[in-house]
């Protein structure tokens, strides 16, 4: 039995399993990590200049010109097979629960239903005064037009719902750690797991799979660890799933 059967016979076995998904299971769409040498987000823009509460609201031309722009970058990135494969395993009844950290909604673009989004999205906006919902794209228009920082009727700022460095986690997070508690396995995909306190639900699961490129700090709790490119081990795994099973037999691939 290889690592993949074992790590297949893992998922079956479970009863509930939650999905961890960092930024990268997101570079295969073109979105970069944050922290990779060489390529890291991080290296090129200094996230406190682009992506905090404290410029948003003290320095709005900076962050709008800035931080902004990061976000409205992802807005046209396409799913890859690696969020296919999760949304597959989902349906399948595989996995109960999708927590991720990325806010460029690609988890919901590949079909999956259950997600929770710890740092935020980038598909909407709010206004910080009444709560008025946006979509993104006519803020992006707002800002495009010149006006900074773009303006609600009722006179609030509006500003992406996306947590920013500064800001509090929402509502969500703390449901996942309750979700992750009750669950049999959590599955970690794309996640270095360095950003506190995302990183805590590794922590407190019962079981642990990790498939990332990079060491993460807590592969010595991990039961399997795949360390390469996430679609081809995230493929190799569902066809060890898929394989005997009639009801399953389609591969999860054709989509």
């Amino acid at each position: 039995m290889d690592i993949y059967e074992k790590a297949a016979q893992i998922i079956k076995k479970s009863k509930t399993a939650v999905v961890l998904t960092g930024a990268g299971i997101s570079t295969e769409s073109g979105i970069p990590d944050f922290r990779s040498p060489g390529s890291g987000l991080w290296e090129k823009v200094n996230p406190m200049e682009a992506l905090s509460s404290e410029v948003l609201y003290n320095s709005p031309k900076k962050f709008y010109n800035l931080g902004f722009k990061i976000i409205t970058s992802m807005k046209d990135a396409a799913p890859n097979k690696a969020h296919y494969i999760i949304a597959k395993m989902e349906e399948l009844g595989l996995i109960d629960l999708v927590v991720t950290q990325n806010i460029d909604s690609l988890h919901y673009k590949a079909g999956s239903k259950n997600v929770y989004e710890v740092h935020g999205t980038t598909r909407t906006c709010s206004c910080v005064k009444c709560g008025r919902k946006f979509d993104t794209a006519d803020v992006e228009k707002k800002v495009l037009e010149g006006e900074i920082p773009p303006m609600c009727r009722c006179g609030g700022i509006i500003r992406p719902d996306v947590v920013l460095f500064g800001d509090m986690l929402p509502e969500c997070f703390f449901e996942s750690i309750k979700k992750v508690e009750a669950a049999e396995l959590l599955i970690v995909v794309g996640s270095s797991l360095s950003v506190s306190p995302v990183n805590y639900l590794a922590d407190i699961c019962k079981r642990l799979i990790i498939i990332n490129i990079g060491e993460t700090f807590y592969d010595s709790k991990s039961d399997i660890i795949l360390r390469e490119n996430i679609s081809v081990a995230l493929e190799h795994v569902m066809k060890y799933i898929i394989s005997g099973d009639d009801s399953r037999c389609q591969s999860p691939l054709m989509i």
